[in-house]
């Protein structure tokens, strides 16, 4: 797997998803569904450079074209090379800006939401079911629950520890730190240890975190690779995070998880119903996703809340 798409063995079927950690998560059982259905083709995923490692572990993407752009919009190019592809799939979004740059590389035939014969998009819809269903009306078969993957080969740093993450994509989806740090001193209390995780710009709220639940600096683990955060989430006994992309590696893995929602239901992005994965979420007035605040909703949610799901879930995760 390579950041271009090179010259061509075989037909290339294009797929664009573009956006985070999360989103490819949610998407793996679309992607496998494809590579089901073209099982000739080469399959080049256009894609962050950083998701590169999870994109060959899910076994559906046989390429990552680099592709990306700030806050979740469409890239401006897709560095494609050679001709045109046989199949080209906007799993990005739901408009013709995502389209756009698809059908400009004049691909034989086009999957999208935006095209005219795209499916219709329904705003209250599970992510996963979202895309198998666009998927299976244009009649290629794909199972939503097709979305875990196997142990990635690097080392964990800290086998058996509960992961705690308290960073999120915007400030609305980010329950205070000061909760985490009550979560990270009652585990303590009962023995176990605590992670803390955070991507290269959330050093700040884990740290503030470690500092107020006095844990050591080995403990906080900031921009990882990829790699090493997937080895550690795989063998950690529980995770606690915000609906956030930590949570979906944590559902990818098998891994026991309490996830706190708001201001987006977890009917729209949460966990299968399993034993392994706890949500915890208020009902009440919508928020907005992206909002500078700490949501409302979620801020309902208390660290005694949190503590007693954790005392719920497996002791090993499921297989």
């Amino acid at each position: 797997m390579n950041g271009s798409a090179g010259a061509p063995c075989r037909p290339r079927v294009l797929v664009l998803r573009a956006l985070g950690l999360g989103d490819l998560l949610a998407g793996v059982p679309a992607l496998r569904a494809l590579r089901r259905e073209f099982r000739q083709c080469e399959i080049v995923l256009a894609a962050p450079r950083e998701l590169e490692p999870l994109a060959r572990l899910s076994g559906a993407v046989d390429t990552l074209l680099h592709a990306s752009a700030p806050g979740r919009a469409v890239p401006g190019e897709i560095g494609w090379q050679g001709p045109p592809p046989q199949v080209a799939v906007d799993l990005h979004g739901r408009g013709p800006e995502s389209m756009r740059p698809l059908l400009r590389l004049n691909p034989r035939r086009l999957l999208a939401f935006a095209a005219p014969d795209g499916p219709e998009w329904y705003a209250e819809e599970h992510e996963r079911d979202r895309w198998c269903r666009f998927l299976a009306e244009y009649g290629v078969p794909a199972d939503p629950r097709d979305l875990r993957l196997p142990r990635p080969g690097a080392v964990s740093p800290a086998p058996g520890a509960v992961v705690l993450h308290p960073g999120a994509g915007s400030p609305a989806r980010c329950w205070p730190v000061e909760r985490y740090a009550a979560v990270a001193a009652g585990l303590r209390r009962s023995g176990r240890r605590v992670v803390v995780t955070g991507g290269p710009h959330e050093r700040e709220p884990a740290a503030r975190l470690a500092k107020l639940a006095d844990l050591p600096g080995t403990d906080v683990l900031c921009g990882p690779p990829l790699e090493e955060l997937a080895a550690l989430v795989a063998d950690a006994s529980a995770v606690v995070s915000g609906d956030t992309g930590i949570a979906h590696l944590a559902v990818a893995l098998g891994t026991p998880s309490v996830t706190l929602f708001g201001p987006v239901p977890p009917r729209l992005w949460g966990p299968p119903p399993l034993p392994r994965h706890r949500v915890l979420w208020h009902p009440g007035p919508p928020g907005d996703p992206h909002g500078r605040d700490p949501d409302p909703l979620l801020l309902r949610i208390r660290p005694e809340e949190v503590l007693a799901a954790l005392s719920r879930l497996p002791e090993v995760p499921a297989v």
